[in-house]
Formats: structure tokens, sequence, C-alpha cells
């Protein structure tokens, strides 16, 4: 089945092998939904005290690190979602550093995130849940690159990932 066939490498733009060597090989579906559940888990155990902890004064805080796992995961479903309807419009690429300074996560309480990335993990479920194996292949332009909604899929996934590996790593960590 296409869902747990890991993307090729003629799918995606090199810079995104890491994200997508990072997800375990199986079913997508049932890694994004179980990412949900250790991602509420995960999220949920960060002590508050850690919240606004940034481990380098050029670094974001925890609190902006899940708003920018949150900022991308609205992107690459909605990117994955443009191409699996077979819209080839070229899609905007995203500059996290803009992202972030337009955005102001350090207001916001960390329980509107959390009901945010629950939310926003479940309409993404729902949605990639509904492709296909056509839908899955269809390949389209993001950030002035060829890719395939197979692998926005598992970059979503991996990208999240990665960022609860670096969080794991370099704000909980003592």
């Amino acid at each position: 089945m296409v869902r747990s066939k890991r993307p090729g490498a003629e799918e995606y733009d090199p810079f995104y092998d890491g994200y997508i060597q990072t997800v375990p090989d199986g079913d997508i579906v049932d890694r994004l939904a179980s990412e949900l559940d250790s991602g509420l888990t995960f999220y949920g155990a960060v002590p508050k005290a850690r919240r606004d902890y940034r481990y380098s004064d050029d670094k974001w805080t925890l609190r902006e690190v899940l708003g920018h796992v949150l900022d991308t995961e609205r992107i690459f479903s909605y990117r994955s979602m443009c191409i699996a309807r077979g819209d080839q419009t070229a899609l905007p690429g995203m500059d996290q550093d803009e992202y972030m300074a337009g955005a102001d996560f350090g207001r916001r309480s960390w329980d509107s995130l959390m009901s945010e990335y629950e939310h926003l993990r479940r309409a993404n479920l729902a949605l990639v849940s509904s492709f296909g194996e056509t839908e899955l292949q269809r390949r389209g332009t993001a950030s002035g690159l060829p890719i395939s909604v197979r692998a926005l899929v598992w970059i979503l996934a991996g990208h999240e990932m990665h960022h609860r590996n670096v969080i794991q790593e370099r704000y909980l960590a003592d």
C-alpha cells in the first residue's frame, strides 16, 4: 500500500531527507495518529518553568518551537491538499524566521497551543486519511521545487518528530 511506502528521493528536495528518514517504516496515517497521542503526552509533560526557556540567546523559546510546529503543520497540510486535488499552482516557500517574527507565541497560553496542536493534527489525519493512492502520488511544486503529496505527509510527521527530539535534547535535558 502506498501509505506505507517511504517516498523516493525523486519525490522531494534533499533538504527534507532528514525529516523523512526520521519516520519509522509503516503506514503514515497510523504514524501521524500515534504522534498525536504521544505528542499530547509529551507537550503536556513540559514543566511550566521550561516553556519560555531558550537554550541560547539566538534560539526560540520552547513555546515558540511549539508555535513553529503548528505553523509548519498548517503549511505542509495545505500544500498536500492543494497538490492532492490536482492544483498545479506553484506554492510559495516558507521562511521560518519571517513567520516567527510575525508571530507572538509568547502571549499564548501553553494550553491554547496544545489545543491547537490537537485540532490541527486531527484535521490533518482526516485529510490524509482521505487520500488514495492516486492523490498520494500526485506531484506539484512548493518552494520552487517538485514534491509529491506522499513526501509532504512524511515530512509532516518527520518535522514534528525532529522538533520533539530537539526539545528533549536541548530544552528538557539537564
